[in-house]
């Protein structure tokens, strides 16, 4: 079942199907992009952008720690939305849910994709870095 297979499964699979093309795969050329950027910097302003990205990688922990929050502060006013949501005959409750859940995939989402892209980016710098090192 390739449905619940991650992104690296899918671009392997892309990517195996037309092995000719894979220099030319967008998958490839959006980080050869970055890379030959990374590699026209010199070495001492690339350890500057390393150290930013190692803090935007660890900063991007606060999406899920806002999103694990704001259930307490629904606690804080139960009775309120309880009142509003759970009205006799009132479907707000649904609206609410639905809107909820998907705020909280949204952010989900939008971290792991940050966390993951950051990730790379420091990858490859670190690469360059210690190829420029080595030599």
């Amino acid at each position: 079942m390739n449905l619940f297979r991650g992104d690296a499964h899918k671009i392997y699979c892309h990517l195996k199907k037309n092995p000719a093309n894979i220099p030319n795969s967008k998958y490839l050329k959006e980080m050869k992009e970055v890379r030959d950027f990374y590699l026209s910097i010199d070495s001492d302003l690339l350890k500057l952008i390393f150290y930013r990205l190692i803090k935007e990688k660890n900063g991007s922990g606060m999406i899920p720690v806002y999103v694990s929050s704001i259930p307490f502060l629904f606690l804080i006013f139960s009775n309120s939305l309880q009142k509003h949501l759970f009205a006799q005959g009132s479907k707000y409750w649904l609206i609410f849910i639905v809107i909820y859940i998907g705020g909280i995939t949204f952010s989900l989402f939008l971290h792991f994709r940050e966390k993951a892209w950051a990730a790379s980016h420091i990858e490859i710098i670190q690469d360059i870095l210690t190829e420029r090192k080595d030599n």
